[in-house]
């Protein structure tokens, strides 16, 4: 009916009509009419219709969209439109008093202009995006108000008195909102449910589990279900796979890994290497529309939280006969490649298999075997040297093909944050890797490569990892700051060649300034996703990718193994309905999936701001060395060498002067000394201020007369 009216109203003949006149007209019935109303009601709402004073209606001649308001704490904020690349600028002024997460109806003021997005205009809140928070209760004598953790969100909270719940001063607290704010009031809620006391171990984490209101217990049907699978094989299935029990396979990862769900193994020949990728197959336990693949829908990745996972998959599966286990029969879904000397993959195979794996190694004990570096190490795995020699020898094969095509090899270090018995924070340092992680990256890039080129050309339904070109603008600007050290990213047209990444990295590897330069490139470049459509991988350099290595976590990788398990049931005889069908399924599921892993990424980073906060919080006045990591428009961040970062306000960059901002070169100019601070500089910095509550670090530049 929507549409019929829309329509109806874009013809040449037509003039603005009642109500009543467009029923006639359109043919609606006496029954119908009510329900007529409504959707004109509906399209006014939604801004596609407007109402003149006489009651009549025509198509509304501004262009609007509806999308996710993205607040920020400074009180502007960007709205997310499908099927729009850029997101769209709302100032505050134009922002309704939207709050974060808010669904609504926006209208284009300006369209984007070289590296700044379109600006828009809320017409309309549509549906407010949360109906609970969580957050810090403060108590006053007569009322009370809760300070919430996401700082983007908007307002404080107003609490009455008879809805205090058993909350005290400090809790941390979910409040239901009861009243949106409007007109300069704040919002109003009660209390559901008290978290702990802002100082009680672990209630950071529990408050981000519910800020996100993530899945942090298993449905019992679902834990049920897995439980049904046993921890044994079927042994009546061994007879349709591939047997390689006998053969030497290893799992190399951290020492705290419990989900093992990758296993490997090279043999070398006079002019080639057979790498062996096994990867568990959960898709024989977990099957479609069971409730254990429900759930693994809904959750769509595991989220690592320092010292706590929140797992795709109940613990049952996850670490039990889905995990590849040394010693025991497993089932796999495998991957053989035939790989030249020049690192091309010139023949390939999958099947599924059953392994059992020789040793479960470690990264630290595989590095220590290449080095011949610990004789305690090489006298234990003393008969299996040669094997994690063969994989070395492949492995940097494998990485200098890549490189050569223009493979991003980014030095963006990861932190390593220990946590006491209680779960507090006692260290921060950077996470040290090594070659051998390079071998199981290599490894698992090529078998992803392998299975996603090979499923493309059958044309089968897939769900593909996928990384675009980046925005031109965008590399326009990044070579506004290279230029000041002489480099530049190089383009055709409105094209670029991963290579030219490369180039630029290549050209400050080992020197100070690469990981601010890894930093800013990886800023520049889109978010890799998830589609069903093959859009090729633009860091990886590669024309077709795939997740196929982690079913156990992610849930791309258990959709693709239930295809590829479909064609090798059929030998690749699938029906039409099943491509039709699946085709579908993958578009569904490749959107959910990116969502969630957005989620994913961001309670991780939360996670990570938080422990660092609060780690810094027993350092505060302690002086540190960094590096000026970004330059920003209210002042500029540092990050020190254990990856921690923080921000230094223009009043905390010297007390004589006055610093302003070029936005065009990115760099803090001194008003009267000309002192200037620039992305890359090294600082001496002094911690001026944590804070785990607010998830921020400040600091403040290091002087002498400062003491």
């Amino acid at each position: 009916m929507e549409d019929k009216i829309i329509d109806f109203m874009k013809s040449k003949e037509y003039v603005p009509m009642k109500a009543k006149e467009l029923a006639y007209v359109l043919g609606i019935t006496k029954k119908e009419y009510n329900q007529f109303v409504l959707k004109l009601k509906k399209l006014e709402e939604e801004y596609k219709i407007t109402k003149n004073k006489k009651n009549k209606y025509k198509l509304n001649n501004i262009e609007t969209y509806e999308g996710k308001y993205r607040k920020n704490a400074q009180g502007y904020g960007f709205v997310s439109v499908e099927n729009l690349e850029d997101e769209i600028y709302i100032s505050k002024e134009n922002s309704l008093n939207a709050l974060n997460e808010d669904i609504v109806i926006v209208e284009i003021l300006s369209e984007k202009e070289k590296d700044k997005n379109p600006e828009g205009k809320i017409l309309k809140i549509k549906k407010h995006g949360k109906t609970t928070i969580v957050g810090t209760f403060q108590k006053n004598e007569n009322f009370g108000f809760v300070v919430p953790d996401d700082r983007a969100f908007g307002t404080d909270i107003f609490i009455s008195k008879n809805n205090f719940g058993k909350a005290r001063n400090n809790h941390k607290v979910l409040v239901e909102i009861t009243k949106y704010p409007q007109k300069g009031k704040n919002a109003e809620g009660k209390v559901i449910e008290v978290i702990g006391n802002i100082n009680e171990a672990g209630v950071d984490m529990l408050s981000l589990i519910k800020e996100y209101n993530l899945p942090a217990k298993f449905p019992e049907d679902v834990v049920n279900e897995a439980r049904s699978k046993g921890d044994r094989i079927d042994e009546s299935q061994i007879k349709n796979r591939i047997d390689l029990r006998d053969k030497i396979i290893f799992t190399i990862d951290g020492e705290d890994a419990k989900d093992l769900d990758d296993a490997v193994s090279v043999e070398k020949h006079d002019d080639y290497y057979i790498l062996n990728v096994h990867i568990a197959d959960v898709s024989h336990y977990v099957t479609q529309n069971s409730l254990l693949d429900q759930e693994a829908y809904i959750r769509g990745t595991s989220i690592y939280m320092l010292g706590r996972v929140i797992p795709m998959l109940p613990r049952e599966l996850s670490n039990g006969i889905c995990s590849l286990n040394a010693g025991e029969d497993r089932f796999t879904l495998s991957c053989s490649m035939k790989i030249d000397k020049k690192g091309n993959v010139i023949d390939s195979k999958v099947y599924k298999g059953i392994i059992k794996v020789t040793e479960r190694m470690n990264y630290h004990d595989v590095q220590k075997i290449i080095d011949k570096s610990d004789e305690k190490v090489l006298k234990k795995y003393e008969k299996y040297i040669h094997d994690f020699e063969l994989m070395a020898e492949l492995a940097t094969i494998l990485k200098n093909k890549r490189l050569e095509k223009g493979y991003l090899n980014l030095d963006i270090p990861e932190s390593k944050i220990d946590l006491d018995i209680d779960g507090w924070a006692i260290n921060v340092e950077k996470y040290e890797t090594s070659f051998s992680n390079e071998i199981i990256e290599q490894f698992m890039l090529s078998a992803n490569e392998t299975i996603a080129e090979k499923f493309y050309w059958l044309e089968a339904p897939f769900i593909y990892r996928i990384h675009e070109e980046p925005d031109i603008d965008k590399i326009k600007e990044l070579n506004k700051f290279l230029s000041n050290i002489g480099l530049k990213i190089k383009t055709s047209g409105d094209n670029v060649h991963p290579k030219a990444f490369a180039q630029v990295l290549d050209a400050v590897k080992g020197k100070p300034e690469e990981k601010v330069i890894s930093n800013l490139i990886l800023r520049t470049l889109k978010l890799a996703r998830y589609d069903s459509e093959n859009k090729g991988h633009f860091g990886i350099a590669s024309k077709y990718y795939c997740h196929f290595t982690s079913p156990i976590r992610r849930y791309p990788d258990l959709f693709i193994h239930r295809i590829i398990s479909e064609y090798l049931a059929k030998d690749y005889d699938v029906t039409k309905d099943f491509i039709d069908i699946g085709k579908q399924i993958a578009k569904e599921a490749a959107i959910n999936s990116s969502e969630r892993e957005k989620v994913a990424t961001k309670v991780e980073r939360e996670a990570e701001k938080i422990k660092k906060a609060e780690y810094m919080e027993k350092h505060i006045g302690e002086i540190y060395d960094g590096i000026v990591s970004s330059i920003t428009s209210f002042g500029m961040f540092v990050e020190l060498e254990s990856t921690v970062e923080g921000l230094i306000r223009f009043e905390d960059l010297g007390s004589d002067e006055y610093f302003v901002y070029n936005e065009d070169r990115k760099i803090l100019i001194g008003e009267h000394t000309k002192k200037t601070y620039k992305i890359g500089d090294n600082v001496k910095i002094r911690v001026k201020n944590a804070s785990k509550i607010l998830r921020q670090i400040d600091f403040e530049i290091y002087k002498e007369e400062n003491i």
